[in-house]
């Protein structure tokens, strides 16, 4: 794994500022501190952190092909790439290293950007072509690596693996888009393609970005999940389960090649015990697998990771840490660049730490939930849908509307009696309705909070246009198979892998995902919904699956998931600065919230009245992104 950074202007051709450049990559040494490389012509400038993996000796970049006419920088992994090596040696290809960067190089002189469709893996770079006068930048189909890119007034083209790279640049405006605020208060991370900063985009997953000649961009998508293909397969159950079985262990198996430690996370949980019990099967030493554990009952799951060890005789690493681990909120907000509100971040960042010290790289459980119907809410929003698919819209708006709007919000009573939030969904349509169910704070407690001149700035903009935008022109066979789609193009890159991405390069870990494998998730996608969600239990066919691998009690345990207790925080430790944030002079600096509503989310929340913590703890992040000084490099 690797950090990249260039600059680009085709147009000019002007001379690259190469102690620019090299500043850029600097600040990228986190993510590849094993060595570093530029490459500089006029209008030319590509810049590589690099984290040895495999060919430690030869994989050095940036990287040529045999008459240097081709340069590329590349962060992540080609799984299938010993494959592609002997076909396109037997195209005539000569090879001179065993990595592989290479192989693109190749696929690229072969195949042009059709290459991308015979790459598995995780990965972006950056890659240019002095005879065809071509820029070729692509990210990989799910977004496990990350790729900004600013366009300047001038029309150079900025790139790099993280923002505090491309904030170096004198000349980047670093104006605040709003509907970014609007949806970051929404999901608690700016979806893609946006970022907090109006003038740089993350490039989309499954997307190629194209600069000829004159300097001209074109963004194109290469791949995107079949909808059509939703829920096709007539593969009875137990065929299902055999295949299933068999596809997770060669996704597995094409992630164990590596020239460094290798290990696993261990949580306890269905997907990473699932992974780790396939890694044993599949290698001759023990795996090294690492768990983190909470001084709490009602957070720790460290007894669960402990015996799927045991199972599996792993070489097994256990850290405690305090369930009060609120320090490191500052250092998360320097982590991600622009405003993150995931808590799980911090336990994530402290077992890639714990996971650093015996290996280089690790494999996660990542992806089972979207892939399989995981999550509680699933379960939650398939049964408002049995509902929805019964009352006619005419009868169910009206009806259930009112009871939203009149029955009180009873985050203080037991479950039963807390309705409020189930009615407002019923209220609205599929989409409305899992927007209103995944978002950190509702439309209403936004709104509350904003300037009425912010509102005003905002047109209209409503966070369900990013829903909207990613279902508009798709059929689907069924809600709970859209929603899954929406969590795929939303919630999973712009949470779960940038979560992953940020808090293992900050420790130069590569993380890799079996159950990312874009091939393992086309075909999971054909499954029926009644495959993975049944009888109010998610991820059944895979669970049915690992019996044979895992006890019952590991497969069918309530979820725990990395939670940590925010209300505790919030009327506990972090009492005094909850109750400053309405006089931050931070969040009042640019106009966006009003006072009065802010005073009143933390005057209910400090009360019991109600639980904000999940919008507490966004507006704490957003204040320490807002108060933290943007790097700007100097001349």
């Amino acid at each position: 794994m690797c950090g990249i950074a260039g600059i680009i202007d085709l147009k000019t051709r002007r001379p690259i500022n190469e102690s620019l450049l090299a500043a850029m990559n600097d600040r990228l040494q986190h993510r590849g501190p094993d060595g570093s490389g530029l490459h500089v012509e006029p209008g030319i400038g590509l810049a590589h952190r690099r984290l040895s993996i495999v060919d430690l000796a030869a994989g050095h970049q940036p990287m040529y092909n045999e008459d240097n006419s081709v340069c590329i920088v590349f962060n992540g992994e080609i799984y299938n790439f010993q494959g592609l090596v002997q076909e396109l040696t037997a195209l005539g290809h000569q090879f001179r290293t065993r990595c592989d960067t290479e192989v693109i190089i190749h696929a690229w002189e072969q195949w042009g950007t059709d290459c991308l469709s015979r790459f598995n893996g995780m990965f972006a770079f950056a890659l240019w072509d002095r005879n065809r006068q071509q820029v070729f930048l692509a990210r990989d189909r799910l977004g496990v690596k990350p790729l900004f890119t600013a366009t300047l007034a001038d029309g150079t083209l900025l790139f790099a693996s993280e923002l505090k790279s491309l904030l170096l640049h004198p000349d980047l405006p670093r104006n605040i888009l709003p509907r970014a605020i609007e949806d970051y208060l929404t999901f608690g991370y700016v979806p893609e393609p946006d970022t907090i900063y109006s003038g740089i985009k993350k490039l989309e997953p499954g997307h190629l970005l194209l600069v000829d000649r004159s300097g001209q961009q074109t963004i194109q998508r290469y791949w995107d999940l079949d909808t059509s293909s939703f829920c096709t397969s007539r593969l009875s159950e137990a065929d299902a389960r055999d295949e299933l079985l068999q596809r997770l262990t060669e996704a597995v198996r094409r992630r164990l090649l590596a020239e460094v430690p290798l290990g696993a996370f261990l949580s306890g949980g269905v997907d990473s015990s699932a992974v780790v019990a396939i890694m044993a099967g599949l290698m001759k030493e023990s795996v090294k697998t690492c768990s983190i554990g909470f001084n709490a009952k009602d957070y720790d799951e460290s007894a669960y990771a402990r015996q799927v060890a045991s199972l599996y005789r792993t070489d097994h690493s256990e850290h405690t840490v305090e369930v009060d681990d609120f320090g490191l909120l500052e250092t998360l907000v320097g982590l991600y660049d622009e405003p993150y509100a995931d808590s799980s971040a911090i336990p994530t960042y402290r077992v890639c730490a714990a996971a650093r010290e015996r290996v280089t790289v690790a494999l996660s459980g990542d992806a089972g939930d979207e892939d399989f119907a995981g999550y509680r809410r699933y379960r939650l929003f398939a049964a408002e849908e049995s509902i929805r698919n019964i009352i006619p819209a005419a009868i169910r708006r009206p009806v259930f509307g009112l009871l939203g709007r009149y029955y009180p919000k009873l985050d203080w009573a037991p479950r039963i009696f807390r309705g409020k939030t189930t009615f407002q969904g019923l209220a609205r349509d599929s989409v409305g309705a899992y927007l209103h169910g995944v978002s950190l704070s509702s439309r209403e407690t936004r709104s509350a909070l904003y300037s009425p001149a912010f509102r005003s700035g905002l047109q209209g903009y409503d966070s369900r246009a990013v829903f909207d935008r990613h279902v508009r022109g798709r059929d689907f066979p069924d809600a709970l198979s859209m929603v899954q789609y929406l969590d795929l193009k939303t919630y999973l890159v712009g949470d779960i892998l940038t979560k992953v991405d940020r808090a293992s390069m900050a420790h130069s870990l590569e993380v890799r995902g079996p159950f990312l494998d874009y091939e393992f998730i086309e075909w999971a996608a054909t499954l029926p919904t009644s495959l993975k969600l049944r009888g109010g239990v998610g991820k059944y066919v895979l669970k049915k699956s690992l019996e044979t691998l895992l006890p019952k009690e590991i497969l069918y345990r309530k979820k725990m998931g990395f939670a940590v207790p925010l209300a505790r925080w919030f009327r506990g430790p972090l009492k005094d600065r909850v109750r400053a944030l309405p006089n931050s002079p931070w969040l009042n600096a640019d106009g966006i919230f009003e006072r009065r509503g802010l005073e009143q989310m933390v005057s209910q929340h400090l009360s019991g009245q109600r639980d904000f913590s999940p919008g507490i703890w966004s507006l704490l992040m957003l204040e320490g992104f807002l108060r933290s000084p943007c790097p700007t490099y100097s001349r």
